[in-house]
C-alpha cells in the first residue's frame, strides 16, 4: 500500500464512517479495487482511530459533561434521592445511562459474531445486498411526519433497541450511523437527539472494536508507518467535516437523500460480483 492509496482510503473512511453509506462496505470495495485482498487490520484500526478522534473533537463538551457526571456520581445520587430522581432531573446522567444501556446489546452482538463478520469481510456481494438494505432504511425515514417525543422522554428501552441495531451494523454494507439514526427516528425521538445519541453511542462501540482488533490474531498488515499516519489523519479531518454535514442533514429531516446512492452502489456491486 502506497501513501496515495492510504490517503484515499482515509478519505473514504472519513466520509463513510459518518455519512450513512457504510464505511466497512466501502473499505471492502476499495481494498478489492486496489487488489488488497487480505484485510489490512492494522491499517483499518488506524483509520478508526482517526474517525474516533473526530467524534471526540466534535462532541467534547458532551463527553466532558458525561465524565463529570461519573466523577460526581456518588454525591449526586445521595443528594438527589436516588437513581430514579437523578435520571429524571439530570440530562447528562440520563444520557450516560442511555449510552451504557445501548452499548450492552452492541457489545454482545460484537463478541458473538466478530469471527463470522471477519470471515465474510471480503465478500463483495454481501456488501451490495446490505447497501440495498441501508438505502431502504434511509428512504423509510421520509415517511416520518409525527411530532417527536420530548427529549426527556427517551428511555432505556429506546437505547437498548438502538444499541441492538448498532450491533447489527458490524455487517459490511449496513451503515452504523444510518441504521441507528433511522431507528431513533422510527421511535419518534427528536432529530437533534437522534443524531447526537447515535454518535455518542458510537464511541464505546469504536473503542470496543479497536480493543478487539488489537487483540486479534490477524492483527497486522503490510502498510508502512507513513501510510498508516497519512491514512489516519485523512480519516480524522474528512470525518470531522462529514460528521458536521450529516448532523445538519439530520436536523433538517433529509436523511433519506442518501438512499439513492446506497441503492445504486449496492445494485452495481451485486452486478459486478456475480
Amino acid at each position: 500500500m502506497n501513501i496515495t492509496q492510504a490517503i484515499l482510503l482515509g478519505i473514504l473512511q472519513g466520509l463513510t464512517e459518518f455519512l450513512p453509506v457504510s464505511s466497512s462496505g466501502h473499505l471492502v470495495l476499495l481494498q478489492n479495487f486496489f487488489g488488497l485482498k487480505e484485510p489490512e487490520l492494522l491499517f483499518d484500526v488506524s483509520l478508526h482511530i482517526g474517525t474516533l478522534a473526530a467524534t471526540c473533537m466534535l462532541f467534547y463538551k458532551e463527553i466532558g459533561s458525561i465524565l463529570g457526571v461519573l466523577i460526581r456520581l456518588p454525591a449526586s445520587l445521595k443528594s438527589s434521592g436516588g437513581f430514579g430522581a437523578l435520571f429524571a432531573e439530570d440530562e447528562f446522567f440520563r444520557l450516560t445511562v442511555l449510552i451504557v444501556a445501548g452499548s450492552v446489546p452492541t457489545a454482545i452482538l460484537g463478541v458473538l459474531f466478530n469471527e463470522i463478520v471477519h470471515q465474510i469481510f471480503g465478500a463483495v456481494w454481501i456488501v451490495g445486498a446490505m447497501l440495498l438494505v441501508t438505502g431502504t432504511l434511509l428512504y423509510l425515514t421520509r415517511s416520518i411526519r409525527l411530532q417527536a417525543r420530548p427529549r426527556d422522554r427517551m428511555g432505556i428501552k429506546d437505547a437498548l433497541l438502538i444499541g441492538l441495531v448498532q450491533g447489527l451494523a458490524i455487517i459490511p454494507g449496513i451503515s452504523r450511523s444510518g441504521s441507528t439514526i433511522s431507528a431513533a427516528l422510527f421511535l419518534k425521538i427528536d432529530r437533534k437527539l437522534a443524531g447526537r445519541f447515535s454518535f455518542l453511542l458510537s464511541i464505546p462501540a469504536m473503542l470496543g472494536a479497536l480493543a478487539m482488533g488489537l487483540n486479534s490474531s490477524a492483527f497486522g498488515g503490510t502498510a508502512s508507518l507513513s501510510a498508516i499516519i497519512f491514512g489516519a489523519v485523512a480519516a480524522g479531518v474528512v470525518g470531522y467535516l462529514a460528521l458536521k454535514a450529516l448532523l445538519a442533514v439530520v436536523n433538517r429531516g433529509r436523511l433519506y437523500l442518501f438512499a439513492p446512492y446506497c441503492w445504486i452502489t449496492g445494485a452495481v456491486t451485486l452486478l459486478i460480483s456475480v
